[in-house]
């Protein structure tokens, strides 16, 4: 039963910090908080992942449903979807993409590369990031969309909506839990007293990991009955792929990984489940 509580508690938690979803009042005083809950919340990062996919997937569901069947559908129905999750996370991870591309785009000095990290005004490497991971995911999400690989019965547009809701899904979960890796491998190098990933600085255990891993796993496993095991494998290996490349950068740049480090991370494997996924077709 007390595991039952915390799990509960550790996820709301999670849901409260990464999304703009309201926990408050009652509920807010039952979740607490404590660096040592923040830490081991980290575990249910890829279940909030779960959750904006899933939010993500009815989006694009739902455009798919009302809009007539034509060759901008998808293109709509994509831009929306990607609104969906924006609005739902507060750009959170964006923000720390765009951030990581001002400080490494802006100077090779690994002292001012963090400064410039620091500074909250986004810059022209910032903004082009931005704007060039956004326009990739909306031209992915349309492409996954137009091939329409599960028509179902002659119901293309039922087809597309649940292939590309299943690709939403696992998108933002695996890109939620590789992340986790990098705090692993690499020691935290930003701000110790004011940095909002400070919990998240000491090495996260194995046991939290394990947890985090059953999170990806589930709809991984689910994902079977709509998706080949052959492009779920690609499409992994391609986030994976991403990470090992971030994982790189980081390690050379900066001898180490901010929150914003994190969230950069997170955006470039969710691009890159999309795009293996897109290949494996």
């Amino acid at each position: 039963m007390r595991f039952i509580t915390d799990f509960v508690r550790e996820y709301l938690l999670a849901v409260q910090f990464f999304t703009r979803i309201p926990i408050t009042g009652r509920l807010a005083d039952w979740v607490g908080y404590s660096p040592e809950q923040f830490r081991a919340s980290a575990a249910h990062f890829p279940g909030v992942g779960l959750l904006v996919g899933a939010v993500a997937a009815g989006v694009f569901a739902g455009v798919q449903a009302l809009l007539p069947d034509t060759a901008y559908t998808p293109l709509l129905a994509a831009v929306l979807s990607t609104v969906a999750t924006v609005l739902l996370t507060g750009a959170f991870h964006e923000d720390g993409l765009a951030d990581v591309a001002d400080g490494l785009g802006g100077s090779y000095d690994r002292e001012r590369a963090l400064d410039i990290m620091k500074d909250s005004r986004v810059g022209a490497f910032g903004a082009l990031a931005l704007v060039l991971a956004l326009l990739c995911k909306v031209a992915l999400l349309a492409l996954l969309g137009s091939a329409q690989p599960l028509a179902l019965e002659g119901d293309e547009a039922t087809g597309t909506a649940l292939y590309v809701g299943v690709a939403l899904v696992l998108g933002h979960v695996v890109s939620r839990t590789l992340p986790l890796l990098l705090i692993r491998w690499l020691p935290h190098v930003g701000n110790t007293a004011t940095s909002k990933s400070r919990p998240l600085a000491d090495e996260i255990s194995r046991s939290r990991l394990v947890l985090a891993c059953v999170w990806c796993f589930m709809p991984l496993a689910l994902a079977l009955l709509a998706l080949d095991a052959m492009n779920l494998l690609v499409a992994c290996s391609f986030s994976m792929l991403a990470l090992l490349w971030m994982t790189r950068l980081f390690k050379r740049r900066l001898q180490g990984f901010t929150g914003d480090c994190l969230g950069a991370t997170q955006q470039v494997c969710e691009l890159a489940f999309y795009l293996g996924l897109a290949v494996s077709l």
